[in-house]
């Protein structure tokens, strides 16, 4: 297809291991090689270990622990596979079994125990592999693969026997694929294939199968990961190594579920720092679909949500279908970097160009109009009452001779032009010929990416088997959607990648003073009152609401005339979430008589409802702005997440929020904002003056510091509303609910 990208992204997540045998330490970028003890302020990890996984794909040895040679037998096929691969990468095989003297020929040695010389990799073909496991170490073994189900897929009982296994396998010191895998990792890639490959990560064999088969399309798989129940190495871990492998242009996941959200975003961050892209396929969108794939592999899927956002914050391009990620992945690992960004659309037929425009324009591709010269230049080869405005319509006879390649070239000389797409819905000889072999010239001679689009459901044209497919320069897809896709990944990634900075390297590693304050006002197990919640925004310089919180109807009359006509007042106690709901508000109180009977109305409601207080509020009446949300909660696998979007009173309906993961910069919390579809409403509608988006993001960003800092005592906050004020007047909370551990 196309030339090389590259020259030369619960349970909270587990302390960072210092690097062991298996491994190799890499710089860091504090200074500290990967996987040294470097954690932020909430105790997560911020860099880890890369596992010299060389051994496990390139071993010198490999111990065959269950090998057989015997007919009819399940292990004797699986051998076969395994000495010819292992002849393939130049390893020697030392098979292991209790009663042969030998198989396939090699000499067998009866336990793991008896190996001559140290061993890379052993596979274990037994059904319990435990007590093999705890006897590698002894043997120096590096890497091992258990093939047995019967874990942590099945429930809590078989969870157990996986927790026994992973302990078993870090006491010997031996780094475990598996169990529930399969012998995909043993799979004879080509090696005739140029360029840039796909390293291919699963956590269900069968699912890669697709992308396996892309080497029958002329595009080269370099590895292939199918990681299981993940017991030890985990997809992260795959993704790591992938990423600093010089052969690899691109990684393709199939995940299931996380093991751990926090190592997931470091080997996602590693992929950015080098600017490798990562492609995945994340199951678990319906809960239908996420019960699925905790039954498969035994692990918690995680709020969909959450791992979405966590994915596009560190860069990995999510896509739905296997398609999807066969054809994002083939054009990631192997276009080079856009010159351009603009998409030009060539076709032969003008509702062809429609179509592919309306989709192109909806995913957000740009399809810029060319210049009146450029237009009077197409002309020249195409019919004066044919639209060359972009899309272009060549009304299919110029493809047929010279003229075809002109108008191509025309289009890629164009500065305003990095992509070239030519739609070809069915084909049509000899024309579709000709124009499959001007197309493949040209993308010969441009740095600038040529996609085709191959309509034909037969697929056996000698135009698409030879001409096209054997390009390694056009990028061929057989649907509009996935051409769009792919080249919405292509953009998106190199925008992304171009001077990343990785949110690990300014996360906070120290407690700042407001985390002392913030401390003192938690009550472990407890609903804080909002009184309380508020303070704990104080502490982190929130602009809090005038307040004063009194007793007696007396105290709330001199609270109002301190804080000024006219006032709001709220009962406030630790078991008051929806106080609206209750009765428990009353808004826009002008005098002292209507504050004094508040109180009373506001007590009594309380006392009849059997609900604690600890008083009431007497608070400034804020003016208009737009008012939204920002919380925090604790996802299962990626820890304290911070959420912001429209809030008020229909928060629940709208719905309209957008998530982030800490740690994350200003820019990404620019970006969560951006998200909303309610965004229009901070830049002014109807005459409303535009809202201090800047006061916004900084209370996001202080949110996030007690996200991080509270994670062991905060498990939820939710700031609603918070008032953006008019450009310049900052942002205010009004109401706060806090939920401690």
């Amino acid at each position: 297809m196309l030339g090389s990208t590259h020259g030369t992204l619960t349970t909270t997540s587990r302390p960072a291991r210092v690097v062991g045998r298996g491994e190799h330490p890499r710089p860091g970028a504090h200074g500290l090689p990967d996987g040294a003890l470097d954690l932020d302020v909430s105790g997560r990890p911020l860099c880890s270990p890369v596992p010299d996984l060389d051994r496990f794909f390139r071993p010198a040895t490999v111990a065959v622990v269950g090998a057989s040679d015997a007919p009819g037998r399940p292990n004797a096929g699986v051998t076969r596979q395994l000495v010819d691969w292992a002849r393939h990468v130049g390893a020697r095989v030392l098979p292991v079994h209790p009663t042969r003297a030998s198989v396939l020929g090699l000499p067998c040695h009866p336990r793991v125990s008896d190996l001559p010389e140290p061993v890379d990799l052993a596979v274990l073909l037994v059904g319990d592999p435990l007590p093999v496991v705890e006897e590698l170490a002894d043997a120096k073994v590096a890497f091992a693969v258990a093939f047995a189900s019967g874990f942590a897929e099945t429930g809590a009982e078989g969870a157990t026997a996986q927790a026994r296994l992973a302990a078993a396998a870090a006491r010997s010191g031996v780094r475990l694929l598996g169990p529930n895998t399969n012998l995909n990792a043993f799979e004879i890639f080509r090696d005739d294939l140029p360029g840039p490959a796909i390293a291919l990560v699963t956590q269900s064999g069968h699912q890669g199968r697709p992308l396996f088969a892309l080497q029958e399309l002329g595009i080269r798989l370099s590895h292939w990961a199918p990681t299981g129940n993940e017991a030890d190495l985990e997809c992260a871990d795959f993704i790591s190594y992938f990423a600093t492998r010089p052969e690899v242009g691109a990684v393709a996941a199939y995940v299931e579920g996380l093991k751990d959200g926090r190592s997931f975003l470091l080997a996602a961050d590693r992929a950015a720092r080098h600017r490798v892209p990562v492609v995945a396929v994340k199951v678990g969108r319906t809960e239908a679909g996420a019960r699925t794939a905790a039954s498969h592999t035994g692990k918690l899927t995680g709020a969909d949500a959450v791992a979405d956002a966590a994915m596009r914050q560190f860069g990995v391009i999510r896509v739905d279908g296997l398609d999807e990620l066969q054809d994002t992945a083939a054009l990631l690992a192997r276009a080079r970097p856009p010159r351009a960004t603009g998409v030009a659309v060539c076709s032969i037929s003008g509702g062809t160009g429609a179509h592919f425009a309306d989709l192109a324009t909806a995913a957000g591709l740009e399809l810029p109009a060319l210049s009146p010269a450029k237009q009077a230049e197409l002309h020249r080869w195409i019919p004066e009452y044919l639209d060359v405005t972009n899309p272009v319509d060549s009304g299919g006879h110029p493809v047929g001779d010279r003229r075809g390649r002109k108008i191509i070239d025309a289009l890629l000389a164009d500065p305003a032009v990095g992509v070239l797409v030519c739609p070809i819905t069915g084909p049509f000889p000899p024309l579709s010929d000709r124009l499959a072999r001007d197309l493949v010239a040209a993308a010969e001679e441009t740095d600038k990416l040529v996609c085709v689009v191959w309509g034909s459901p037969v697929g056996t044209e000698d135009a698409y088997r030879t001409t096209l497919l054997g390009s390694s320069r056009v990028a061929t897809f057989r649907t509009f959607g996935n051409c769009v896709t792919a080249v919405r990944a292509w953009l998106d990634h190199h925008r992304f990648t171009t001077g990343y900075r990785s949110p690990f390297d300014d996360a906070p590693r120290t407690p700042s003073p407001s985390a002392r304050k913030a401390r003192e006002l938690l009550r472990p197990g407890e609903q804080l009152s909002e009184h309380a919640a508020k303070q704990l925004l104080r502490a982190y310089g929130i602009r809090v609401a005038r307040e004063q919180l009194v007793t007696s109807a007396a105290a709330a009359v001199r609270a109002a005339a301190q804080i000024g006509y006219p006032v709001v007042m709220k009962a406030s106690g630790p078991q008051l979430a929806h106080k609206t709901e209750l009765g428990l508000v009353r808004i826009g109180l002008t005098s002292a008589s209507q504050v004094r009977d508040s109180y009373r109305e506001l007590t009594d409601i309380a006392r009849c409802e059997g609900l604690p207080l600890d008083g009431v509020l007497v608070c400034q009446l804020v003016g208009h702005g737009v008012e939204m949300v920002v919380g925090i909660a604790q996802d299962p696998l990626f820890g304290p997440t911070v959420t912001v979007g429209l809030g008020g009173r229909l928060v629940e309906v709208l719905r309209d929020t957008a998530v982030g993961v800490p740690p994350f910069g200003e820019d990404r919390a620019r970006a969560m904002v951006a998200e909303l579809r309610g965004r229009a409403l901070l830049d002014g509608v109807r005459g409303a003056p535009p809202a201090d988006v800047d006061a916004l993001v900084e209370t996001v960003l202080r949110v996030q510091r007690m996200a991080l800092e509270l994670s062991d005592g905060l498990t939820e906050l939710d700031i609603n509303p918070l008032v953006v004020l008019e450009r310049g007047q900052g942002a205010v909370a009004l109401d706060a609910l806090a939920f401690c551990r």
